[in-house]
């Protein structure tokens, strides 16, 4: 079915969009997305929104004319010749989906808050937590939402994981340890990455954004729908390589961090782009660990690994246990170049939010916080945190 989905994405958003229509007050009535950027990213979304065919694309708009030519004609889907063009052609209860470079996303969602429209935005939300808690504010005064990447919380993988903690199946958890680590990427064929549409990997700004702000909200999110709010970091960034491909203001390439969080446990990440590729995390509990994998699949497994005294010796069992979860969850993506992640669960979600009149699992106090988070990762020393969440209330299917 995936496939089938891929091959015929543009006749899927077309099938999409005949939904909406013009009402008797002549506006447009029906939700979707309408992305803003048209970069290496902006592909992943719309294969992602090919397996959600009940969300229409309305349009996409990019300062950059060629590159926005590029990707509207790959796809099928309308290029929209400005903001406003795209602020007119978005109804009021879909989304705007900002996906442009870290440093344009707080000035995209003030604008299009400011136009009236939910948003959803790449990670990090802004690059400055001033800006998160006073867009997160203007939301709510116009009774809005605005909600932060990443989706991958809500995928099988992560919500498996949050329930299996939830369930007991390794005790009390006392301590994580969560991974990623990319790799010696300075080293990568980075010229031969590109997107579907042919935009490149954006070396510079994935260099001076640096690995913690892009990757760290991978399992910061996972952390803190499980444990709620993380009260204290302690984190020492550096830079292991002072020349990446002659960025010579990159940001750290590797940081450690430790977290408390409220609920409980302590957690340590690593972030980085010179160790060698591990995306584990492990839960350590009172009676076992809970380990996935791959941090970059949805569908990666989950395993138990009982801890027994065997011999006069602690160990725990070589062979785990796989956890899972009965029943259909979510649509699954093939994996393509590093990922096997759909990147529609979070539009998709906000979307289903917004249609029922609550407030998204992504977005308000929860998508500051972790914007709070992440940039105390990157910034180092040992800081309180200012800002609160709860706990994610789990997907439907995972309870």
């Amino acid at each position: 079915m995936a496939k089938e989905i891929f091959d015929c994405h543009e006749c899927y958003f077309e099938q999409a969009c005949m939904k909406h229509h013009v009402d008797s007050n002549n506006e447009q009535v029906g939700s979707g997305v309408t992305l803003i950027g048209c970069g290496f990213v902006a592909d992943l979304y719309m294969r992602s929104f090919a397996a959600h065919p009940e969300i229409c694309v309305h349009g996409a708009f990019d300062n950059d004319t060629a590159r926005m030519a590029a990707f509207c004609t790959h796809w099928g889907i309308a290029a929209l010749p400005s903001l406003k063009a795209a602020y007119a052609v978005t109804p009021k209860n879909s989304l705007i989906v900002n996906l442009t470079n870290p440093t344009e996303h707080a000035g995209v969602i003030r604008s299009a808050l400011e136009a009236g429209f939910n948003v959803w935005s790449e990670k990090p939300m802004t690059m400055a937590l001033k800006d998160a808690v006073e867009l997160n504010a203007l939301a709510q005064a116009k009774g809005l939402q605005l909600a932060s990447a990443p989706s991958s919380v809500l995928s099988q993988a992560a919500q498996t994981l949050a329930k299996a903690v939830r369930d007991g199946h390794a005790g009390t958890p006392r301590l994580i340890y969560a991974e990623l680590d990319d790799g010696f990427i300075p080293q990568a064929p980075l010229e031969m990455w590109a997107s579907e549409s042919g935009a490149p990997w954006p070396v510079v700004d994935e260099f001076r954004t640096g690995c913690t702000l892009e990757h760290a909200g991978y399992y910061l999110s996972w952390l803190i729908a499980m444990f709620g709010a993380v009260t204290r970091v302690a984190s020492v960034p550096a830079t292991v390589l002072p020349d990446k491909l002659g960025v010579t203001d990159a940001a750290p390439d590797f940081a450690v961090a430790v977290l408390w969080f409220e609920g409980g446990p302590v957690a340590r990440l690593t972030c980085s782009i010179v160790a060698p590729h591990d995306h584990r995390i492990r839960v350590i509990g009172d009676t076992g660990v809970l380990e996935m994998p791959r941090a970059w699949d949805n569908g990666a497994p989950v395993r138990l690994y009982k801890r027994k005294v065997i011999r006069r010796r602690l160990l725990e069992l070589p062979i785990g246990r796989k956890v899972k979860i009965k029943g259909e969850t979510h649509p699954h993506l093939p994996r393509w170049g590093a990922a096997s992640m759909n990147f529609a669960l979070g539009p998709a979600e906000m979307l289903g939010a917004i249609a029922a009149g609550r407030v998204s699992r992504l977005s308000g106090a929860y998508a500051v916080h972790l914007t709070e988070v992440t940039l105390a990762v990157q910034a180092g020393g040992d800081q309180e945190m200012t800002t609160t969440c709860s706990a994610m209330e789990p997907m439907p299917w995972a309870l």
